[in-house]
């Protein structure tokens, strides 16, 4: 299957927000999984400095974007099993930022409309094309709009990954034509309008072959008028084909025991090193260096979603308690002028950095005590699964991904990863924290085995690759696993009679892949009672049969004792019985190729 991944950011090229980390371990865990992967990113300024001397340029051509023909550049650079493929325009994409500026619509206008454009420039046609949030989201539909004149690109599937509704690539309607080069007809039919605008987010939705939220609670809450930010009607329209994949993290990415970037590597049997952790970004942040007092962090976006006005009503009563308090992240003006003015409240305990520093947010989540997400929403979240992944017990309120990957700490029978509380209620998210600050304080057993668990959940891509697979396998029509695996289980062929037993059940196993000519299976069941027969009329037979029964014994009955099977052995022994040339027609539907190599054991095969 060949996958091409569309997205605006990806670790470790360019990064602002958890789309970047998916973009960056999805495709690698899709290609481990046996697909050919590629991906594809604009070529930022901040890309071409760091990666540069390691890109390849492959080609230009010019793409038409409404009455622009623009330059188009093609470089490549192979990571990780993955291609990735880097689209060059120095007009749209040498910025110090990757987005906020006034033309983002034609600039990722530019980038879908090139994604369509330059497939015959790369290594393979995609049978599936995923796309990633609104600023691919004219895919789809420039493949629709392509389709009807080009019936090369009817053949191409594509999914679109919502990873946050709330962003949709709103614009006025009017400029659909002079900005993006689309017929007024998208738009006159509702394909594109809703509200008035033309929205780019819910052509996607209605023109993708599927759509996948990025957890399986999420999933279900776009079908509700709270979360969906008023495309709840889309959302249900498109119920057929929503799904739900829970994001995963790189697991080698972030490992306390390996990760160079922390002061000192720690593991869940040995957390010695967390402590001195602890220590360290007490010092960095210029906080008291009080070992047993923990330290509450906040690493986010500072928007309204994530659930500031909670901590914004309750933070006096919060820092009545034997905690510290730790805030990175920049967003909305309002909330960063509030958790400035609180720092200055309470020198020593609370710290706040109004930037986003990956180097400092590593240094909190492997030296903070507990992690605060008290979010409105949140689609899916890494914060929460890489805060366990570092010992750091989670607090969330129970929405989106939070919920399908926090379990609240049950006591009684000392179960759960972290806290959680249900109602977007300040008191309720006061509650559980005074609940996690003196669990740590008056019960540290008890704390250490919670966060022990959070440090052994597996978090990994592998196990979502294989539902993502599912669904580009649903989309496209084609078998996965694929079966060009069934080979493999056959290509280790013995001589000897029991092993020739032996490879039956592989035989078997390997048989739902062999789809491409249904009435075959009929075959083998009508033939087995004329070999049963045979095998009646050869037992009586001189010794020879006596000592080749114990080993089929032995080999053919856990294989639903099959019939081609059982006279497998008997003529490869006893010579040209009258039986043995009409065995090979009852496994007709085997290669050619493997009964010369292995005789009659493997006719039979």
């Amino acid at each position: 299957m060949k996958i091409l991944y569309a997205t605006s950011e990806a670790v470790p090229f360019c990064k602002t927000g958890g789309l970047a980390d998916v973009a960056g371990s999805l495709p690698s865990a899709l290609a481990a999984e046996g697909a050919e992967v590629a991906v594809v990113v604009p070529l930022y300024r901040r890309v071409r400095e760091r990666f540069g001397d390691q890109l390849t340029f492959l080609c230009y051509d010019y793409v038409n974007l409404a009455w622009r023909h623009v330059y188009c550049g093609l470089f490549s650079l192979e990571r990780d099993g993955v291609t990735w493929y880097f689209l060059d325009n120095e007009q749209y994409f040498d910025r110090p930022d990757l987005y906020g500026y006034m033309d983002d619509g034609e600039r990722f206008g530019f980038f879908s409309r090139a994604i369509v454009r330059m497939l015959d420039h790369m290594k393979f046609w995609p049978d599936v094309i995923n796309c990633n949030d609104w600023q691919t989201a004219l895919v789809p539909i420039y493949l629709k709009d392509d389709g009807v004149r080009e019936d090369r690109f009817r053949s191409i599937r594509t999914t679109l990954t919502v990873h946050n509704i709330e962003y949709q690539g709103r614009y006025n309607p009017y400029v659909l034509g002079d900005l993006f080069g689309l017929d007024a007809g998208w738009v006159e039919d509702g394909t594109l309008l809703m509200d008035g605008d033309l929205n780019l987010l819910k052509g996607a939705i209605l023109c993708a072959d599927a759509v996948n939220a990025v957890s399986p609670t999420y999933a279900n809450e776009l079908k509700m008028a709270y979360f969906a930010h008023r495309m709840e009607s889309v959302m249900r329209q498109c119920e057929y084909k929503l799904y739900g994949v829970l994001n995963g993290i790189d697991m080698d990415r972030y490992d306390p025991a390996r990760d160079p970037g922390i002061a000192r590597n720690f593991t869940a049997e040995d957390m010695s090193g967390k402590d001195e952790d602890k220590a360290y970004l007490q010092c960095l942040m210029g906080l008291r260096e009080e070992a047993h007092v923990p330290v509450v962090a906040i690493v986010s976006r500072l928007v309204s979603h994530k659930g500031l006005d909670l901590i914004c009503e309750v933070l006096h009563d919060m820092m009545k308690l034997p905690m510290q308090l730790v805030v990175l992240g920049k967003g909305d003006k309002k909330y960063e002028e509030f958790f400035h003015w609180a720092a200055q409240q309470y020198p020593g305990r609370m710290a706040v950095r109004l930037d986003y520093n990956e180097e400092l947010s590593m240094a909190i989540y492997a030296g903070a005590d507990l992690f605060l997400m008290p979010s409105k929403s949140e689609p899916c979240g890494l914060s929460q699964m890489i805060a366990m992944r570092y010992g750091t017990v989670p607090i969330v309120r129970e929405t989106g991904g939070l919920k399908d990957t926090v379990h609240p700490y049950e006591a009684w029978r000392d179960a759960g990863n972290g806290f959680t509380f249900a109602n977007y209620a300040s008191n309720d998210m006061l509650h559980v924290i005074r609940e996690a600050v003196y669990l740590y304080k008056d019960y540290p057993d008890a704390f250490g085995r919670l966060r022990k668990r959070g440090m052994e959940c597996d978090f990994s891509w592998a196990r979502s690759a294989g539902e993502y697979l599912r669904i580009y396998a649903n989309v496209t029509g084609q078998v996965w696993p694929a079966p060009e695996a069934a080979p493999a289980v056959e290509a280790a062929p013995v001589e000897e009679a029991p092993a020739a037993a032996e490879e039956t059940p592989a035989a078997e196993e390997a048989r739902p892949f062999e789809q491409a000519a249904p009435e075959s299976d009929p075959e083998p069941v009508k033939k087995p009672a004329p070999a049963r027969r045979g095998r009646k009329k050869a037992a009586p037979s001189a010794g020879k049969a006596e000592t080749e029964k114990p080993a089929p014994a032995v080999e053919e009955k856990p294989a639903a004792a099959k019939a081609e099977a059982v006279p497998a052995a008997e003529p490869k022994k006893r010579g040209p019985k009258p039986g043995t040339k009409k065995k090979p027609k009852a496994a007709g539907t085997k290669a050619a190729g493997e009964t010369k190599k292995k005789g009659t054991a493997a006719k039979e095969k």
